[in-house]
């Protein structure tokens, strides 16, 4: 179906606070962007539904916003007594989501658009005869209460806009694997909810100088499944350059150089799941997120968001078979798939060639310090080849277990896995079972915190097979297919980039708890020495091996106690079990 770009002018009881400004430099408040939904909900309900979804850390609910065809849809009923809405037939979902950086407001002005116009306009309400439609109105409810002018220095407009953070200065596009903020712990419930196809995150970008109005982020596709991978790559994404071309807004992946210009090659971004589109793709659930350019004046930026979202309301609908289809061999290929990749770096011997429009960079004398600085010549505009490097390789990679056992006692850990879909069964007697253990052996963690947390990197494991007595209550998380097997993977395996251990999570089980004093170990372990030869030869080697060592009492003497039985078993202990069995614990 092919769409006329420009929708026609609403009546002015219809228009939004951002149409209603002449100079396009005004984005809704959260009242104005509530109560306008609210409108649209009373106005037709029949396509229409406004819910509460959840609380926020500014105390304000999260919404979702249903927009589906009357042949589908319908509200809270004597039928529904539980007050849920009800969808009689699967369509695609495409899920929605707004100002999660609330200074960066297009998609929150562009929503409440479409969600009107789908609304009003009978050809475009077809449109939701294919596909059921999610909006989250506003993510970071807590930043857009946080109203200023100042804090998106570089930005082009609006001339007043929320802020990054949220009420507890936490970047919600750095929560989704950790879950910290109220909002994201809504956020999971409503994504589980919904289990979208495809999910899209509206942002505005920073950086270079360049023609665009809108870049794109998609999900990796070498982190997807083959199959969705496949289908983004070769249908999904082409059909979204055209369409936006189309309606005159040409695309150019997000824009990310090695160096300032465009000479280094654009590097695709790697989402890993701390990010929106990278917790998505855990679900096997492909997401986007469009970046309009800064510099751009906002009404262009609004526009174009308006139309990426129209065109990807058209595409996904257009390709609704596609989609099923490759979403289902994906999660057929994950139910049978033993090795998983846990960690990414960019192939620098692979990439492709885009035609990118930008400007010439050049230097100049700072008015500031007198020193060479970069600008964008916009008198200089340019069509050039440019290498895009859009591969990633695995760096590291885990075998999947049947189970992961979780002692009772990491209660954070288990609420979490819950709210993202994860069965945990609780052990109903004691059990002793043969397990993998990991022991940490090495790890980076960053000097300064980020996002509330010192966070680690590098992780060097030890695998230890161990014979370990499980209790009463301990929690046992089957990987079996109906199982969220990526995700339990990804948060469940320390060597994973945004790991439940990577966020310190476990972090107390790397503190000592009990130490010797020197004068009294010191005979107890000569004693030690005496009585095991083998131990006494492994110390004199690593002497031998490293002279720093052999002049070093206190290390030595270390190593005797970490090496005996008085070193307390739970220190450096990952405290999760893999359990490699067949069928259930304990049975």
């Amino acid at each position: 179906m092919t769409l006329a770009p420009t929708p026609p002018a609403p009546a002015p009881a219809w228009r939004t606070p951002f149409e209603n400004d002449p100079a396009g430099n005004t984005t809704a408040t959260y009242t104005e962007c509530i109560s306008y939904y609210q409108k649209l909900a009373a106005a037709y309900p029949a396509y229409l539904h406004l819910a509460e979804a959840g609380p926020t850390d500014a105390g304000r609910p999260l919404h979702e916003v249903v927009l589906s065809s009357a042949v589908s849809f319908s509200l809270p009923s004597k039928e529904s007594p539980d007050g849920k809405l009800k969808l009689t037939a699967r369509k695609p979902v495409l899920f929605i989501q707004n100002g999660i950086h609330p200074g960066e407001p297009e998609g929150i002005d562009a929503s409440m658009m479409l969600a009107r116009d789908l609304m009003q306009q009978p050809r475009l309400r077809k449109l939701l005869e294919a596909v059921t439609v999610v909006i989250v109105p506003v993510y970071n409810i807590d930043g857009m209460l946080n109203r200023n002018s100042t804090t998106r220095v570089n930005q082009n407009g609006p001339v007043a806009y929320g802020f990054r953070g949220n009420a507890r200065h936490l970047d919600l596009n750095r929560d989704y694997i950790k879950q910290e903020s109220r909002n994201a712990q809504s956020f999971a419930a409503l994504f589980q909810k919904w289990q979208p196809d495809v999910f899209v995150e509206t942002h505005t970008s920073n950086g270079a100088d360049y023609q665009y109005t809108m870049t794109l982020i998609a999900t990796q596709h070498s982190k997807l499944a083959p199959a969705l991978g496949t289908f983004l790559q070769g249908q999904l994404l082409p059909a979204l350059y055209q369409g936006m071309e189309k309606k005159k807004w040409p695309m150019t992946p997000y824009v990310d150089f090695e160096g300032q210009t465009p000479e280094s090659g654009l590097r695709a971004f790697l989402e890993s799941p701390r990010y929106s589109t990278g917790y998505a793709a855990l679900f096997n659930t492909i997401g986007f997120m469009p970046e309009t350019h800064m510099l751009k004046a906002f009404a262009p930026r609004v526009h174009a968001t308006y139309d990426f979202l129209l065109t990807m309301l058209e595409t996904v609908g257009q390709q609704a078979p596609a989609l099923a289809a490759a979403r289902t061999l994906a999660a057929a290929d994950m139910a049978a798939q033993t090795t998983f990749p846990l960690a990414w770096a960019l192939d620098e011997t692979q990439h492709e060639t885009v035609q990118f429009r930008g400007y010439e960079g050049r230097m100049k004398p700072s008015d500031v310090s007198g020193q060479p600085r970069l600008y964008y010549d916009r008198t200089a505009p340019f069509t050039r080849p440019v290498q895009y490097f859009n591969t990633f390789k695995p760096t590291a990679t885990a075998g999947r277990p049947t189970a992961y056992i979780i002692p009772k006692a990491w209660t954070e850990v288990a609420d979490i896995l819950r709210r993202n879909g994860a069965t945990l069964e609780p052990l109903t007697h004691e059990v002793t079972a043969p397990v993998e253990t990991y022991y940490f052996e090495d790890f980076k963690t960053t000097p300064k915190p980020f996002e509330g947390h010192y966070v680690h990197s590098q992780v060097r494991l030890q695998t230890r097979p161990e014979t370990t007595t499980f209790l009463p209550g301990d929690l046992v998380v089957y990987l079996n297919d109906a199982a969220p097997i990526r995700y339990l993977m990804e948060t469940l395996e320390p060597q994973a980039t945004d790991s439940f251990f990577a966020w310190g999570f476990f972090d107390s089980v790397l503190q000592q708890k009990e130490h010797f004093s020197d004068y009294v170990f010191e005979d107890l372990a000569a004693d030690l020495l005496r009585r095991d030869p083998k131990l006494r030869e492994r110390l004199e080697k690593l002497k031998q091996d490293n002279a720093a060592f052999a002049a070093n009492g206190p290390a030595q003497l270390e190593w005797v106690y970490q090496s005996s039985a008085y070193h307390e078993p739970g220190h450096n202990r990952y405290p999760v079990a893999r359990w490699l069995g067949v069928g259930k614990l304990g049975e």
